[in-house]
């Protein structure tokens, strides 16, 4: 999660909103990325699908069933659906995000009947700090 944590700092100094995600395969880091929506201007540019496509590509393969995701920020549902479909292993999420999460908050994706796969989930990893480094990139842009 520490290098997770690395990632979001360095996307919050970016300018992005700072969230950080390293994908790993039996110890291995395959794939690491911090926000760029703003950078690449694109909205569906979060750590999670960076890091996802980064491995996909990495594996040559959609599937990346023994990896296990850990992101600074509880997932979107987009997120949570790229998870899914990509058939993720293990998520290992930080802050929850009570307003645009959706694991453990609004449409909680992984608990819906038409979810395809569904990983297991781990909350809370290092939530204080990953908390912090959101609660601090937006007070200072009010």
């Amino acid at each position: 999660m520490e290098m997770a944590l690395q990632e979001a700092r360095a996307a919050g100094e970016r300018g992005e909103v700072p969230v950080g995600c390293v994908l790993v395969r039996g110890g291995e880091v395959i794939a690491r990325a911090g926000n760029r929506t703003i950078a690449d201007r694109d909205p569906t540019a979060h750590a999670e699908m960076i890091a996802i496509r980064a491995a996909a590509r990495a594996f040559g393969s959609e599937r990346l069933d023994d990896c296990d995701l850990y992101v600074t920020l509880e997932p979107c549902a987009m997120c949570a659906a790229a998870v899914s479909f990509a058939r993720i292993r293990r998520l290992y999420y930080g802050a929850a995000d009570p307003k645009g999460g959706a694991v453990e908050n609004g449409v909680k994706f992984f608990a819906s009947p038409t979810c395809h796969h569904r990983p297991e989930i781990y909350g809370g990893l290092a939530e204080a700090a990953a908390g912090d480094l959101l609660t601090e990139f937006f007070r200072q842009r009010r």
